[in-house]
């Protein structure tokens, strides 16, 4: 299925902010493959917030093309809105836009998005593909390794988070059968939450294996 191999591994991680740096640091030393989704409004150091006394800073656009090499981009929206409370055409801005500023900035074809907060509808998801939206994953976790059916709504395995984590990982690892493992999740949470220790662990039991193709969501996708 990807180039003669069964089974793909792929990750999806939100928002372009600082901790981005160790991410992609930590799946370039495995062998990782990631699609970051990236907000074309936001790009500066002052769209910050604060969780659990930790603070997160958004990047700004310099440097972003060096930093995410070998990855892929995609779109998040101009400005993270939800996009099932706007009207037709602030959908199509906030996803052209964003689709086209981050084209002009990494030189490249987007083809794929996440749903900032994993809002969306069918209005949605056809706004999305007039756009030239081929694939967008939502915060809705299967924990399963099937390809999605609806590519521009599909579901991750499950996020870092999940308590299933490590059984779906066993799982995965264990099992025969043609599959994917998307995982999904915000960078800035291993800082919130202090265990970066996790990341590393899910990287080093899943990568090196001859049976697995480790892609980008497009790669693995379509």
């Amino acid at each position: 299925m990807w180039n003669g191999k069964k089974k793909a591994v792929t990750l999806s991680y939100d928002d372009g902010v600082e901790s981005d740096r160790r991410l992609v640091e930590l799946l370039n030393k495995y062998g990782l493959k990631c699609t970051f989704n990236l907000n074309s409004g936001l790009m500066t150091p002052d769209s910050c917030w604060e969780s659990n006394g930790v603070m997160i800073r958004r990047m700004s656009p310099e440097g972003l093309p060096e930093l995410y090499k070998g990855h892929e981009i995609a779109v998040h929206c101009v400005t993270h809105a939800d996009l099932t409370q706007l009207e037709d055409e602030a959908v199509r801005r906030e996803i052209g836009h964003d689709k086209a500023a981050l084209e002009e900035l990494f030189g490249c074809q987007i083809q794929g998005m996440a749903y900032p907060y994993g809002a969306y509808d069918q209005r949605v998801i056809r706004i999305a593909g007039e756009c030239g939206i081929r694939f967008s994953r939502t915060c809705n976790d299967t924990h399963s390794f099937a390809l999605p059916e609806v590519p521009l709504a599909f579901g991750a395995t499950c996020r870092h988070k999940d308590p299933m984590l490590w059984e779906l990982l066993d799982r995965f690892l264990a099992s025969d059968e043609p599959g994917v493992f998307c995982l999904w999740g915000h960078s800035y949470e291993f800082d919130v939450d202090g265990n970066w220790e996790l990341m590393e662990e899910f990287c080093r039991r899943i990568s090196g294996r001859e049976d697995i193709f480790y892609g980008t969501n497009s790669q693995v996708f379509l």
